[in-house]
């Protein structure tokens, strides 16, 4: 059953001769659990389409479903709170705040939508990011690859709907690499949690349930993998 359904998405940037249409009537849907890799050359449109999916961006023309739900029906309010609880990103480059701690910029995200962190809930993510010795160090006293775990912990932890990555993977090494992809599949088989993954890493797209494949904004290729249960 679809969960997640992008609708002839559309996104045009510019006009006339300096017209760009970055996404051209992409339609797809996603059921509940599954991780889905998305593949393309720079440029493709991979990464404008994980924007609209997690109403960073609006697209031109189309629609954005979640579990029945109008996205971009929503009015600015609750489009912002939908952002805050059903969608956790994660990015290449981290996006840690220096001056917090790893726990601190993990729990950020639920201290800003106004909720209190259970201690207990703090304790698990941050053994099951592997953090729990480096809970009180900042970011500058991290390896990439647990600043990267920080990143996911923060995604994960208001246990959103949605998980949308845009290259987890692209500013690591093949073993951190590898230890990222194990702990978002581990997420996703035991939250059941959707996942979207845009990746230039062949290995990476093969552990995904199934791969999207997107040329000049537009879906040329959808293929499962055989990963999914």
């Amino acid at each position: 059953m679809e969960f997640l359904k992008a609708e002839n998405l559309c996104k045009i940037y510019g006009k006339g001769e300096n017209e760009v249409k970055a996404l051209d009537n992409v339609s797809f849907s996603v059921p509940k659990g599954q991780m889905t890799a998305v593949i393309g050359a720079s440029g493709s449109g991979k990464s404008t389409l994980l924007h609209i999916l997690g109403a960073v961006d609006k697209p031109t023309s189309g629609k954005v479903w979640l579990d029945g739900q109008d996205v971009f029906a929503q009015n600015a309010k609750n489009l912002a709170i939908f952002r805050r609880r059903q969608v956790g990103l994660i990015y290449q480059f981290y996006n840690l705040i220096p001056v917090l701690s790893a726990e601190e910029n993990m729990i950020l995200p639920m201290l800003m939508d106004g909720r209190k962190p259970d201690p207990s809930q703090i304790d698990e993510m941050l053994r099951l990011m592997n953090l729990t010795e480096r809970r009180n160090h900042l970011p500058s006293q991290l390896s990439g690859g647990q600043q990267q775990r920080v990143s996911i912990g923060r995604a994960l932890f208001t246990s959103p709907a949605v998980i949308l990555a845009d290259e987890p993977t692209g500013n690591l090494d093949s073993q951190n690499s590898m230890e990222i992809i194990q702990l978002l599949r581990k997420s996703n088989q035991e939250r059941r949690q959707t996942m979207l993954i845009i990746t230039h890493d062949e290995n990476v797209a093969l552990q995904c349930d199934r791969i999207l494949t997107i040329s000049d904004g537009r879906i040329v290729n959808d293929v499962l993998t055989g990963q999914g249960a």
